[in-house]
């Protein structure tokens, strides 16, 4: 359980982007089995040639920027999670924060925790606003598509995310009323330094894995915040694919219609560190002042950020200002595998 910051936080922007192409599963199964297996995912997003996790960030940052309508060099710290960094050595953090003028009196940093790297730098941000150290800080949960070629993450491994203005409540279009962090050290998901693709534990991805660590995490928020299901209208889990987080909201008590808003991954794909946030997005982008929201993010290695979210008089003019994360959903082109292929770089020409 983390302690409550001394002064109220809450997200003052948020920005979501994902590219426009679009791999179908079929595609996928057509080139490596034939067509015999299922695709959990109707298609994935894939980032064009001169797309990347910096990139894409930069895109979020500046539609969270529209919505808050605050000076860039106001904002103390400019954080990036992501399993899919350009640059082992170098951040890609300081790249996204001189694109939106936040240089060069920021922090600038990259985070890693697997698809709940984003929802990391929204715990941190927590601490940095909430201490008063800093007005504003920006976290970015953002990937690219990533999967060894014929492996079952090739069907959903997809690319986007979205990015968290966070500042003090009094401003916030989304107040964070509390927010906690569950972790062990549970291998279900790995990618050595010398090996390109991740590797997985096939079926205990799930178990002890995903709802290993989802389902106390959110149990842990609902006692402490003494709620029920009932008590949220939106609910929204980190989304490997559709299974998943469909029984462990079934689970908990949800319904379908507080889940439905979010649940991006069968349009999208997987897009791991950006996950749940891209998700939550999706949700802001139709939220009505009052409204509740349950956040629960989950990364590989392994462990579960939960945030209990109160929506504010400020999101209905704020909505406006930037594209939807719908508007990305439907801004799409179809490719097949050979552009797929040539696009992420996967076969070797030197």
């Amino acid at each position: 359980m983390l302690n409550q910051p001394i002064r109220p936080v809450g997200f003052v922007g948020y920005g979501a982007y994902v590219p426009r192409y679009r791999l179908p599963g079929t595609e996928i199964s057509r080139v490596w089995t034939e067509g015999n297996s299922r695709s959990p995912v109707r298609e994935k997003a894939v980032p064009g040639l001169d797309e990347d996790t910096a990139t894409m960030s930069v895109e979020a940052a500046r539609n969270a920027l529209a919505r808050a309508q605050i000076d860039p060099r106001r904002i103390a710290a400019v954080w990036v999670g992501s399993e899919s960094h350009p640059y082992a050595v170098k951040p890609t953090g300081t790249i996204v924060a001189e694109a939106i003028g936040a240089t060069p009196a920021t922090l600038a940093a990259d985070w890693q925790f697997a698809c709940k790297a984003g929802t990391e730098t929204l715990q941190a941000g927590i601490g940095l606003v909430g201490s008063g150290m800093a007005d504003y800080t920006l976290g970015i949960g953002m990937d690219t598509a990533q999967g060894r070629p014929g492996d079952a993450l090739e069907y959903t491994a997809g690319a986007g995310g979205a990015a968290y203005i966070l500042g003090p409540a009094d401003e916030a279009l989304v107040v964070i009323q509390r927010s906690l962090s569950y972790v062990s050290d549970t291998t279900d998901f790995w990618r050595r330094p010398i090996t390109h693709y991740p590797s997985h534990a096939e079926r205990f991805s799930g178990d002890p894995g995903y709802f290993g660590h989802i389902l106390p995490a959110a149990r842990e928020m609902l006692d402490a915040m003494e709620t029920a299901p009932e008590d949220y209208d939106y609910v929204v889990f980190h989304q490997p694919n559709p299974k998943f987080p469909t029984r462990a909201m079934e689970d908990l008590g949800f319904k379908a219609a507080q889940w439905k808003t979010g649940l991006l991954v069968a349009e999208i794909g997987n897009t791991y560190a950006g996950s749940a946030m891209i998700g939550l997005s999706a949700i802001l982008d139709e939220a009505k002042p009052g409204q509740r929201i349950l956040m629960v993010s989950y990364g590989s290695g392994a462990g579960s950020d939960a945030f209990d979210l109160r929506v504010t008089d400020r999101i209905s003019d704020a909505q406006h200002r930037a594209p939807t994360t719908r508007d990305y959903i439907r801004r799409r082109s179809l490719i097949d595998y050979a552009q797929y292929v040539r696009m992420r770089k996967k076969l070797a020409t030197q």
